[in-house]
């Protein structure tokens, strides 16, 4: 497929050109639009059982949705749900993605939310990372504009958990809080992820987390008494 993202990096979308026959799996209520020579069809992909994994253990929906291009040419259209911006990411290998920064993919991307165990971590974002490999072309959204930070052999950068997207195989992360329990608490920055390279790395500008913590304590309050 090929894809062409418009209207970056404040509210990206992405338009992907199908070849007859191509299919493209992408999360339910990300289709923009698309045309006439496109169907698609909404499935757990994999059972009821894998759809429960990936909706409750990796964040992500419980439907997905396959779209089918029926003649050469086709166009979709997707959008994430949150204002920001979209990478297109040629795969031959394996990412490590936040749930919730996944969007499509084409046919030989498989997304294994089953992977877990000491790897998994979670932080006062809930965020869970996603394992995605194969061979193909995967589509990531953010929150905010992305960053690429590309690290050489034994470099380490430090990032707040809340705006991490991907990052390649080969990048090893450990998760810490921010010096003592009190900075941890008070200083707004909760957990932090040191990343080491060699690999590729992609940061989100924004958090939803932080902007949530400075929205809700502004709306209003219902008054029960």
């Amino acid at each position: 497929m090929q894809t062409e993202i418009m209207y970056g990096p404040a509210y990206a979308a992405a338009k992907l050109t199908l070849t007859a026959g191509e299919t493209v799996r992408a999360e339910a209520g990300a289709m923009l639009a698309m045309s006439p020579a496109v169907a698609m069809e909404t499935s757990t992909q994999g059972g009821v059982l894998k759809g429960l994994r990936r909706s409750i253990l990796g964040g992500e929906s419980f439907f997905m949705n396959t779209f089918t291009a029926q003649a050469e040419g086709a166009e979709l259209w997707l959008a994430p749900a949150l204002a920001g911006d979209i990478v297109a990411w040629p795969l031959n290998g394996t990412l490590f993605v936040q749930s919730g920064s996944y969007l499509a993919s084409s046919a030989g991307v498989e997304v294994d939310s089953n992977w877990g165990g000491a790897k998994t971590f979670f932080s006062r974002e809930g965020l869970f990372m996603l394992r995605v490999s194969g061979q193909g072309d995967v589509v990531l959204s953010s929150y905010g504009a992305i960053h690429a930070i590309d690290l050489q052999p034994g470099q380490t950068y430090t990032v707040d958990t809340g705006h991490m997207v991907a990052w390649t195989e080969g990048v090893n992360y450990s998760v810490r809080k921010v010096g003592s329990w009190k900075s941890t608490f008070f200083s707004g920055e909760g957990l932090v992820c040191d990343l080491t390279g060699p690999g590729r790395i992609y940061l989100q500008t924004r958090s939803q987390d932080a902007f949530l913590g400075w929205l809700i304590p502004k709306l209003p309050q219902s008054n029960n008494n």
